[in-house]
């Protein structure tokens, strides 16, 4: 059987729980979806919402202050929410690329240190990252050795160290400024982990989570070289199979995954900035019509608030002083506007208890204008 590309979007929409909210522990939702775009402090709490039923909040708010769920720099080289036991894996496997991100820039490079001098660190940084520390304490700390270049120093290993942020309060759990403390992975005496392996799991939890994919899907999702995720594949043996799809790139899935019938419906969601289904794939992506890519993916980087209609992404959201404002890129009927409203209004009431107004730094998107046909606000 040839799958369609309808039922690879349905696909990845089963698997992130975004057909059917689940009743689940946080922590154990995390690790079923792979890892969760933390960037912004409030989007893991809005995924969640949008995939676990009756989702409370403050279940996450204890996750993260327990370390059920920990974040950190991962994949992408950017923050990650992921179950705690799968970050030390999941870190093993991403350590090359992320030691490279930053080792290898000018900004590092400048200072005339060596990747030794950043790396002889590594010990005593764990040591005292003990407790949570901020910044600027990490980078006193260091002044002695590196004098200037302290601040370069801990640019590098902030994102490269075995380090975890520390919750700091607010409404979603993490404020400036950071605090930081170590992964048990980085205590003296700890088993190496094995970055092959590392690979490995992360690329099952990765096929769990948003296949069937291919090599470039996965390598999108991740930013990991194509020999690497070839050596995988590889090595997994028969735990993946190749499966037909409508293009030209070979697609790889577990060897027990189902795929949903072409006719399964895909509810109305409002997802979060920077949700991972929009950044899990190559090209456009399984949810983005090509021509509203540039729309809801900035140049900058921004992956926006997105209204999901039958599966694909159909417009915008934001929050307001008084509701949430939706903003349609084409014509909705009568049914997708009453099923958007009614999601608009559970989650405002989320969000006027923790933070009415989110992401209201990046309001200069829609100043600039979209192409938007319609729109609804839903007030609270």
């Amino acid at each position: 059987m040839i799958l369609t590309a309808r039922q690879l979007a349905l696909a990845t929409l089963e698997r992130q729980f975004l057909l059917e909210r689940r009743r689940l522990d946080v922590a154990e939702a995390v690790r079923r979806v792979c890892a969760l775009q933390a960037q912004e402090p409030a989007s893991p709490y809005l995924a969640l919402w949008n995939r676990v039923r009756d989702f409370a909040p403050e279940d996450l708010d204890a996750a993260f202050a327990e370390r059920r769920i920990v974040k950190a720099s991962l994949m992408r080289i950017t923050l990650h929410a992921v179950h705690a036991e799968d970050y030390a894996p999941y870190h093993a496997a991403m350590l090359s690329s992320l030691r490279a991100a930053r080792l290898y820039d000018r900004r590092f490079t400048a200072t005339g240190l060596t990747h030794a001098d950043a790396d002889a660190l590594l010990p005593e940084l764990a040591g005292f990252l003990a407790r949570p520390r901020t910044g600027a304490e990490v980078q006193d700390e260091i002044t002695g050795r590196f004098g200037e270049h302290a601040h370069r120093v801990w640019w590098a290993l902030r994102t490269y160290a075995a380090a975890h942020h520390a919750p700091t309060g607010g409404p979603w759990s993490f404020t400036q400024p950071n605090a930081y403390f170590a992964s048990p992975a980085a205590a003296p005496g700890s088993a190496p982990q094995d970055a092959g392996a590392g690979v490995r799991r992360l690329l099952l939890s990765y096929l769990r989570a948003f296949g069937p994919a291919s090599a470039p899907d996965f390598a999108r999702f991740t930013l990991l070289t194509r020999p690497v995720i070839t050596q995988a594949l590889q090595e997994l043996g028969d735990r993946v199979v190749r499966v037909a799809g409508p293009g030209r790139a070979a697609l790889f899935d577990l060897a027990d995954a189902t795929v949903p019938a072409e006719d399964t419906p895909a509810p109305p969601r409002l997802l979060p900035m920077w949700d991972s289904t929009l950044l899990a794939h190559a090209g456009p992506g399984r949810l983005v019509p090509e021509e509203y890519r540039p729309l809801v993916v900035r140049r900058n980087g921004d992956v926006l608030p997105c209204l999901l209609v039958d599966g694909q992404v159909a417009g915008v959201w934001r929050a307001g002083d008084g509701g949430l404002e939706l903003t349609a890129f084409h014509k909705l009927g009568k049914v997708a506007w009453q099923g958007l409203a009614e999601e608009a209004e559970r989650l405002w009431r989320l969000l006027a208890v923790r933070e009415p107004v989110v992401y209201r730094r990046y309001g200069h998107w829609w100043d600039k204008g979209f192409p938007g046909v319609e729109s609804m606000t839903v007030k609270g």
